[in-house]
């Protein structure tokens, strides 16, 4: 497979279509909300956080999907095998939510009677702040959050879809930035350090079509005191020109071809999240188990829009080139 690098310049055309597809190892493209020509409603944008260690994680999602806008946060308990969510939903955003055009520049600061999330960028890295007063049994959620060390390199593609000429993703995946700080759940303060604790941004604005099937896996840990880890993806979009496939090692990026996730079946044929999988590329650099221990499973339902996603958590073991 061929895969095309991005050239510097514009996201969009005068068109509202993407000016090419393919991928890069930074935000080589200039997003522009401006220029979508596409319904107001069908713009998503999108900054995701996912931080962990060996034994517990915390997901921080604020989206603006236009006709709704969301502030999220997961308490993941790996030891326990058990996650706590709280999502409350902002009715009819239309971009009001003001989110950066840029992962590397502006700030978010928002602010409802249900949560506070905040994310600023400072010197040494982004600080990452969330507050829920009644997260679970009335009891808060306090989040404060150093990232740092971002990579080099990160996962950029840039995704026309076929059925619709200005419909488009731009994302980002920032894998392997180390993180300090505490999070207080539960009337417990729990502290993660650089050494053992690792964080990843889903940094992501396009408009989509109405049906999607999206598989995504990412992970980061350290070989031989290394930072490694990888990017996977597919199913979204029209991919002809790049996956969004790649490793990471000491910050620099190593593009893959495809990559197919081989999740287990149960006997009438549906998904078995919790069972071992397999990846499995095409070009075989990379070949690996893994082991679920947590499914973060959440359906919604509101009347045209339906959403239902597993979030699976564990361990890979395998080989990577």
């Amino acid at each position: 497979m061929d895969q095309k690098k991005l050239l510097p310049g514009p996201l969009l055309d005068g068109r509202g279509r993407l000016f090419e597809a393919g991928y890069g190892t930074s935000l080589i493209k200039t997003y522009d909300r401006r220029a979508i020509k596409a319904a107001p409603f069908k713009i998503k944008e999108w900054d995701y956080y996912l931080i962990y260690n060996q034994e517990f994680g915390i997901a921080v999602t604020v989206a603006d999907n236009s006709y709704m806008g969301l502030l999220s946060a997961t308490f993941l308990d790996f030891k326990n095998q058990r996650e706590h969510t709280v999502s409350p939903i902002l009715p009819f955003t239309f971009g009001g939510l003001d989110l950066p055009s840029s992962s590397s520049a502006g700030d978010i600061n928002i602010r409802n009677p249900r949560a506070e999330i905040s994310v600023y960028h400072r010197e040494g890295g982004r600080r990452l702040k969330v507050r829920m007063e009644r997260f679970e049994d009335n009891m808060p959620l306090f989040i404060d959050l150093l990232l740092s060390e971002e990579p080099r390199d990160s996962m950029v593609i840039a995704t026309p879809f076929r059925e619709v000429p200005t419909a488009f993703y731009y994302n980002q995946k920032i894998v392997g930035m180390r993180v300090s700080g505490t999070v207080n759940y539960r009337g417990r303060e729990y502290v993660l350090s650089p050494e053992t604790s690792f964080g990843i941004l889903d940094w992501g604005r396009g408009v989509w079509t109405y049906e999607n099937t999206w598989y995504w896996s990412a992970a980061n840990g350290t070989i031989d005191g290394k930072v490694f880890g990888f990017n996977l993806g597919y199913g979204f979009g029209n991919t002809e020109n790049a996956t969004e496939n790649m490793l990471f090692l000491d910050g620099v990026a190593h593009k893959l071809e495809g990559v197919e996730f081989v999740i287990p079946k149960t006997m009438d044929g549906k998904d078995d999240f919790m069972r071992p999988w397999k990846f499995t590329s095409s070009d075989g650099r990379f070949e690996a188990d893994f082991t679920p221990t947590l499914d973060r499973a959440a359906f919604t339902s509101l009347g045209i829009i339906l959403s239902d996603q597993h979030q699976v958590f564990g361990h890979f073991d395998g080989k990577a080139v």
